[in-house]
Protein backbone atom coordinates (compact mmCIF):
# COMPACT_ATOMS: atom_id res chain seq x y z
CA UNK A 1 0.00 0.00 0.00
CA UNK A 2 1.18 3.65 -0.81
CA UNK A 3 2.26 6.17 1.61
CA UNK A 4 -0.62 8.38 0.66
CA UNK A 5 -4.18 10.10 2.78
CA UNK A 6 -5.83 6.91 1.93
CA UNK A 7 -3.13 4.30 2.91
CA UNK A 8 -2.27 6.24 5.90
CA UNK A 9 -5.91 6.24 7.26
CA UNK A 10 -6.80 2.72 6.48
CA UNK A 11 -3.74 1.58 8.44
CA UNK A 12 -4.75 3.64 11.27
CA UNK A 13 -8.57 2.73 10.73
CA UNK A 14 -7.22 -0.87 11.27
CA UNK A 15 -5.37 -0.39 14.22
CA UNK A 16 -8.02 1.79 15.72
CA UNK A 17 -10.44 -1.36 15.82
CA UNK A 18 -8.07 -3.66 16.74
CA UNK A 19 -7.60 -1.11 19.76
CA UNK A 20 -8.85 -2.24 22.86
CA UNK A 21 -7.60 -2.05 26.48
CA UNK A 22 -5.87 1.90 25.70
CA UNK A 23 -2.98 2.82 24.51
CA UNK A 24 -0.56 0.53 26.00
CA UNK A 25 -1.35 -2.54 23.43
CA UNK A 26 -0.65 -0.17 20.67
CA UNK A 27 3.31 -0.77 19.93
CA UNK A 28 2.75 -4.63 18.68
CA UNK A 29 -0.12 -3.31 16.40
CA UNK A 30 1.60 -0.55 15.15
CA UNK A 31 4.97 -2.37 14.82
CA UNK A 32 3.33 -5.22 12.90
CA UNK A 33 1.29 -2.96 10.49
CA UNK A 34 4.22 -0.11 10.27
CA UNK A 35 6.98 -1.90 10.18
CA UNK A 36 6.23 -5.74 9.59
CA UNK A 37 4.25 -5.40 6.86
CA UNK A 38 4.69 -2.19 5.17
CA UNK A 39 8.11 -1.09 6.09
CA UNK A 40 7.29 2.76 6.49
CA UNK A 41 9.21 2.99 9.99
CA UNK A 42 11.63 1.10 11.82
CA UNK A 43 10.99 -0.05 15.00
CA UNK A 44 13.14 2.65 16.46
CA UNK A 45 11.70 5.08 14.90
CA UNK A 46 8.11 4.11 16.27
CA UNK A 47 9.43 3.29 19.74
CA UNK A 48 10.73 6.57 20.07
CA UNK A 49 7.28 7.96 18.58
CA UNK A 50 5.65 6.02 21.23
CA UNK A 51 7.49 6.85 23.98
CA UNK A 52 7.49 10.82 23.02
CA UNK A 53 3.27 10.02 23.13
CA UNK A 54 3.38 8.42 26.43
CA UNK A 55 4.58 11.64 28.15
CA UNK A 56 2.44 14.00 26.23
CA UNK A 57 -1.06 14.70 27.49
CA UNK A 58 -4.05 12.88 25.85
CA UNK A 59 -4.80 9.52 24.30
CA UNK A 60 -1.39 7.82 23.60
CA UNK A 61 -2.61 5.97 20.18
CA UNK A 62 -3.74 9.08 18.71
CA UNK A 63 -0.59 10.88 19.57
CA UNK A 64 1.28 8.45 18.34
CA UNK A 65 -0.80 8.29 15.30
CA UNK A 66 -0.66 12.08 15.08
CA UNK A 67 3.35 11.72 15.04
CA UNK A 68 3.79 8.41 12.69
CA UNK A 69 1.58 10.12 9.95
CA UNK A 70 3.37 13.85 10.02
CA UNK A 71 6.53 11.37 9.46
CA UNK A 72 4.86 9.92 6.53
CA UNK A 73 3.12 12.85 4.55
CA UNK A 74 3.45 15.90 6.78
CA UNK A 75 0.33 17.60 7.94
CA UNK A 76 -1.81 15.62 5.84
CA UNK A 77 -0.49 12.25 7.15
CA UNK A 78 -1.09 13.90 11.18
CA UNK A 79 -5.16 14.31 9.89
CA UNK A 80 -4.93 10.96 8.54
CA UNK A 81 -3.55 9.36 11.28
CA UNK A 82 -5.77 10.89 13.69
CA UNK A 83 -9.08 10.59 11.58
CA UNK A 84 -8.32 6.72 11.35
CA UNK A 85 -7.55 6.09 15.18
CA UNK A 86 -10.66 8.28 16.32
CA UNK A 87 -13.07 7.20 13.85
CA UNK A 88 -13.55 3.10 15.16
CA UNK A 89 -14.23 4.25 18.64
CA UNK A 90 -16.22 7.08 17.65
CA UNK A 91 -18.73 4.49 15.57
CA UNK A 92 -18.49 1.87 18.33
CA UNK A 93 -19.42 4.45 20.67
CA UNK A 94 -22.55 5.25 18.85
CA UNK A 95 -23.31 2.08 18.08
CA UNK A 96 -23.01 0.20 21.45
CA UNK A 97 -24.51 3.55 23.77
CA UNK A 98 -27.50 2.41 21.32
CA UNK A 99 -27.93 -0.91 22.62
CA UNK A 100 -25.47 -1.38 25.57
CA UNK A 101 -28.23 -1.09 27.99
CA UNK A 102 -29.97 -4.51 26.00
CA UNK A 103 -27.40 -6.28 25.94
CA UNK A 104 -25.37 -6.17 29.16
CA UNK A 105 -27.45 -9.06 30.96
CA UNK A 106 -26.66 -11.91 28.19
CA UNK A 107 -24.08 -14.34 29.56
CA UNK A 108 -22.24 -14.53 26.10
CA UNK A 109 -21.91 -10.83 26.08
CA UNK A 110 -20.32 -11.06 29.76
CA UNK A 111 -17.84 -13.89 28.25
CA UNK A 112 -17.09 -11.67 25.37
CA UNK A 113 -16.02 -9.14 27.96
CA UNK A 114 -14.06 -11.30 29.58
CA UNK A 115 -12.09 -12.77 26.16
CA UNK A 116 -11.10 -9.09 25.24
CA UNK A 117 -9.77 -8.40 28.93
CA UNK A 118 -7.77 -11.55 28.33
CA UNK A 119 -6.46 -10.16 25.09
CA UNK A 120 -5.78 -6.90 26.35
CA UNK A 121 -3.72 -8.39 29.00
CA UNK A 122 -1.17 -10.34 26.13
CA UNK A 123 -1.08 -7.02 24.26
CA UNK A 124 -0.14 -5.33 27.68
CA UNK A 125 2.46 -7.99 27.88
CA UNK A 126 3.69 -7.31 24.28
CA UNK A 127 4.27 -4.01 24.77
CA UNK A 128 5.92 -4.24 28.02
CA UNK A 129 8.38 -7.26 26.86
CA UNK A 130 8.78 -4.75 23.37
CA UNK A 131 9.96 -1.71 25.90
CA UNK A 132 11.91 -3.40 28.01
CA UNK A 133 14.38 -4.97 25.00
CA UNK A 134 14.71 -1.50 24.09
CA UNK A 135 14.77 0.30 27.29
CA UNK A 136 16.62 -1.81 29.30
CA UNK A 137 19.76 -2.77 27.99
CA UNK A 138 22.53 -2.43 30.01
CA UNK A 139 23.18 -2.02 34.25
CA UNK A 140 22.38 1.85 34.48
CA UNK A 141 18.93 1.30 33.08
CA UNK A 142 18.41 -1.86 34.55
CA UNK A 143 18.94 -0.39 38.12
CA UNK A 144 16.73 2.89 37.16
CA UNK A 145 14.17 0.34 36.21
CA UNK A 146 14.10 -1.25 39.51
CA UNK A 147 14.44 1.70 41.69
CA UNK A 148 11.21 2.95 39.74
CA UNK A 149 9.36 -0.18 39.88
CA UNK A 150 10.20 -0.19 43.62
CA UNK A 151 9.14 3.29 44.28
CA UNK A 152 5.64 2.81 41.85
CA UNK A 153 4.89 -0.55 44.04
CA UNK A 154 5.38 1.34 47.34
CA UNK A 155 2.73 4.21 46.26
CA UNK A 156 3.71 6.84 48.34
CA UNK A 157 5.53 9.00 45.58
CA UNK A 158 3.63 10.39 42.68
CA UNK A 159 3.98 8.34 39.73
CA UNK A 160 4.90 11.64 37.42
CA UNK A 161 7.80 12.07 39.92
CA UNK A 162 9.41 8.98 39.65
CA UNK A 163 8.88 9.70 35.85
CA UNK A 164 10.87 13.04 36.24
CA UNK A 165 13.61 11.15 38.47
CA UNK A 166 13.79 8.31 36.41
CA UNK A 167 14.56 11.13 33.40
CA UNK A 168 16.68 13.93 35.02
CA UNK A 169 18.87 10.54 36.16
CA UNK A 170 18.96 9.37 32.38
CA UNK A 171 20.02 12.93 31.67
CA UNK A 172 22.91 13.07 34.47
CA UNK A 173 24.27 9.49 33.35
CA UNK A 174 24.74 10.62 29.43
CA UNK A 175 26.50 14.31 30.82
CA UNK A 176 28.81 11.96 32.99
CA UNK A 177 29.45 9.52 29.83
CA UNK A 178 29.84 12.33 27.48
CA UNK A 179 32.41 13.46 30.20
CA UNK A 180 34.61 10.17 30.64
CA UNK A 181 34.68 9.76 26.63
Amino acid sequence: MEKNFYGVFKTFFKVGTLLLGGGYVILPLLTSELVDKKGWLTSEELVEYYAISSSLPGVIAVNTAVFTGHRLLGLKGAVAGICGMIMPAFIAIIVLASIFNEITGYMSVKNIFWGVGIGVITLLFLAVREMWQKSVNDTFSAIIYAVCLVLALWGKIPLALIIIGALICGILHQVWRKEND
